[in-house]
C-alpha cells in the first residue's frame, strides 16, 4: 500500500513552492495542509519541533523539514524525472549552487525587500554581487542542469522568478532589472512557463495583497515582526 504523502505548508512561501513543484515534477499525488503561521498548529508543531517552520514533508508517518532536504528527499524516495544528475561531480555542482540560492544571493535579495535606509543600501549591494554571478552561469544554458528543470533551479528559480518581482512591487524597488539580466530574465521566464510550475503557482495579485499587509505590519513593529513571516525555509 502506498504512504500517503502530505505538505504542511502556508500561502505566499517560496519554499512551500518548491516542495509541491518537485513532487509535481515527479507525479506524486499530495494533500496541501494550509498553515496559518500566526498561529500554528500541534501538527507543525509536532512534526517541526526543533525550527516550528513550513514546508513539512509527511511520507506516511516520517516528517522531512526544511525546502533543500525535502528536495532531496522527494528525488530518492519516489520515482520520475530526477531532480539530481546521475553523474557525482554533477550532483555536487547542482548541491553547491542550491546552497548558494539559500545562504548567498536570495537572502541578500530578500532581506533588501524588508529593510530600510542604509541596511537595504547595503543589502540590495551584496544581491547585485551574488546576481552577476549567477548571470554569468546561465549565460549558455537553459536551466542549470541543461535542459529540463533540476534541484538548483527550483532552489533559485523559484523565489527569484515569482516572488521577487511581488516584492519589488510591495516594496517599490528594484533589485533586479531585467535589461541588467538578461539570462536571469530569460531562465525566469522558462521556468514560469513550465506548466508543473505554473500549476502550483500562486495568483500574483493575491500575493501582492498578502505581502503588502505583511510589510506594513513589519513597518509598524520594526524588525521583530520579519523573522516571524520567515518562518519559512
Amino acid at each position: 500500500m502506498t504512504e500517503p504523502v502530505k505538505l504542511i505548508g502556508a500561502f505566499g512561501s517560496p519554499f512551500v513552492h518548491r516542495a509541491e513543484v518537485a513532487l509535481r515534477l515527479k507525479g506524486v499525488a499530495y494533500e496541501l495542509i494550509t498553515e496559518d503561521l500566526s498561529n500554528k498548529s500541534e501538527l507543525l508543531l509536532r512534526h517541526n519541533p526543533v525550527h516550528h517552520r513550513v514546508p513539512v514533508l509527511l511520507h506516511g508517518d516520517k516528517p522531512i523539514c526544511e525546502s533543500l532536504v525535502i528536495l532531496e528527499y522527494i528525488d530518492e524516495a519516489f520515482d520520475g524525472p530526477p531532480l539530481l544528475p546521475a553523474d557525482p561531480g554533477e550532483r555536487a555542482e547542482a548541491r553547491f549552487w542550491a546552497k548558494f540560492f539559500a545562504e548567498k544571493c536570495l537572502m541578500s535579495v530578500w532581506l533588501a525587500l524588508w529593510t530600510e535606509g542604509e541596511t537595504r543600501k547595503l543589502l540590495m549591494e551584496d544581491a547585485k554581487e551574488h546576481l552577476v554571478i549567477v548571470e554569468t552561469q546561465l549565460k549558455e544554458k537553459r536551466f542549470f542542469g541543461g535542459a529540463a528543470i533540476g534541484l538548483a533551479d527550483i532552489a533559485g528559480a523559484s523565489v527569484l522568478s515569482h516572488w521577487a518581482g511581488v516584492l519589488q512591487e510591495v516594496a517599490g524597488i528594484t533589485v533586479m532589472n531585467d535589461d541588467e539580466y538578461p539570462a536571469i530574465h530569460r531562465w525566469m521566464e522558462d521556468y514560469n512557463a513550465d506548466e508543473v510550475v505554473m500549476e502550483c503557482l500562486p495568483d500574483r495579485e493575491q500575493l501582492v495583497s498578502h505581502f503588502t499587509a505583511i510589510r506594513g505590519k513589519c513597518i509598524t513593529a520594526g524588525k521583530s515582526m520579519l523573522p516571524n513571516y520567515l518562518a519559512s525555509k
